[in-house]
């Protein structure tokens, strides 16, 4: 079949972001842009960061970058690292490993946990890096620990309130920044209590938002760190961007439509309540996981993640076994059954495959989901234990 010719119905949307964009977004977004002096515009941005503060649980300024999440850590690195800085970035996979590459090209040291495949970050590991920072009669010299909270290639989320743990323990005076980027609207945040230093996401996954809108929250810690970072930067720097005018605060003309959706998707999740929305997505990640754990039966596919607690709610990742070949699976799940999926990233390229379930997305989404997945299986003959779509009804149903 031609893959541009369109099938009936629409497609599945299930990778972990972009994720679906609700039709109120998707309204929100058509409406014409309005030029700079329009009160309107000053009024979306004051929404757009009132209600990710609510959501980010902080009272500290929101930045909001016309950019991709990759971006907003060129944000943090930009106003917190100068060349030769040091920072402590946790081993989480493809993730942290490309964070930690991002921050050495702008000139920053990182001291690097090891990452265990399957499992979350180590507090342990934190600490004792920590502590043998401190063990010297100089000063401190990691300036930061920088953490994914859920990894979106192994699908791990990993604790953060036993990292502050480890991080209190260590007596370190390190600055605790949080990647939220696939866990924000999907598991529970909270910057205030974790005492997070900054928290930085993007918007195409639990905030429903099609790709280019990131984000930045900055507390007056990390705020007065940028003050005395004596990097050069322009685009990225806080400093400028801590402005009332619209055109200070996007250093430049805001994304005016990016900027509509969010407010709507933000105006959703409000109106369903956080905690509803956090206990949807528990919902439908049970559902998932009872659905891998019958196929698993069948000795071709496993979770990735080992530890159970650490499974993410945004999104599952199934690694495959030697011979299984997951991009023939995934195009036959997208061309002939209309369910889109995600593949391997980085080290797990080719050797697993990923089902988002974060955003908006109800039961019937995710049955249809796996059901479109398991259609795929049978097509390519990957061997797995029948019977998963009834686990994940049976889950559901039982709740």
């Amino acid at each position: 079949m031609n893959p541009l010719t369109r099938l009936p119905g629409h497609r599945f949307l299930h990778s972990p972001g972009p994720s679906r964009v609700p039709d109120e977004v998707l309204h929100a977004m058509s409406r014409q842009p309005m030029d700079l002096a329009d009160p309107r515009v000053d009024a979306t941005i004051a929404a757009c960061e009132a209600g990710l503060k609510r959501l980010l649980h902080t009272e500290h300024d929101v930045f909001l970058y016309a950019a991709n999440g990759h971006g907003a850590w060129e944000a943090v690195i930009a106003n917190l690292v100068a060349p030769g800085t040091k920072v402590l970035i946790a081993g989480t996979g493809h993730f942290s490993e490309s964070w930690a590459g991002q921050t050495e090209a702008m000139g920053g040291v990182v001291v690097r946990t090891p990452w265990v495949e399957g499992l979350p970050i180590a507090p342990a590991d934190i600490e004792a890096a920590l502590r043998d920072d401190t063990a010297h009669d100089g000063p401190h010299e990691i300036a930061a620990v920088f953490v994914v909270h859920t990894d979106t290639a192994s699908g791990i989320t990993s604790d953060l309130a036993a990292i502050r743990a480890a991080i209190d323990r260590a007596g370190h005076p390190a600055l605790f920044v949080v990647d939220v980027v696939a866990s924000l609207g999907a598991a529970p945040f909270d910057m205030t209590a974790l005492r997070a230093n900054v928290a930085l996401g993007a918007c195409q996954k639990g905030l429903m938002v099609p790709p280019g809108l990131a984000f930045v929250a900055v507390d007056d810690v990390a705020m007065e760190a940028s003050r005395r970072n004596p990097a050069p930067r322009f685009y990225w720097d806080w400093r400028l961007r801590q402005s009332p005018l619209s055109y200070r605060k996007f250093c430049g003309t805001p994304p005016q439509s990016l900027l509509a959706g969010l407010e709507a998707a933000l105006t959703l999740i409000e109106r369903e309540g956080e905690a509803a929305v956090l206990a949807r997505h528990r919902r439908l990640a049970d559902a998932v996981h009872a659905a891998v754990a019958r196929w698993s039966e069948g000795g071709a596919l496993s979770f990735f993640g080992q530890v159970p607690a650490s499974r993410s709610v945004s999104v599952t990742t199934i690694a495959v076994a030697p011979g299984v070949d997951p991009e023939a699976m995934r195009t036959v799940a997208r061309e002939r059954f209309e369910v889109a999926i995600a593949g391997g990233l980085g080290p797990l390229a080719g050797r697993a495959f990923r089902i988002g379930h974060l955003g908006d997305i109800n039961a019937a989404m995710v049955l249809g989901a796996l059901a479109g997945v398991e259609a795929a299986m049978a097509v390519q003959r990957i061997p797995f234990g029948r019977g998963g779509v009834e686990q994940a009804v049976a889950s559901l149903a039982a709740d």
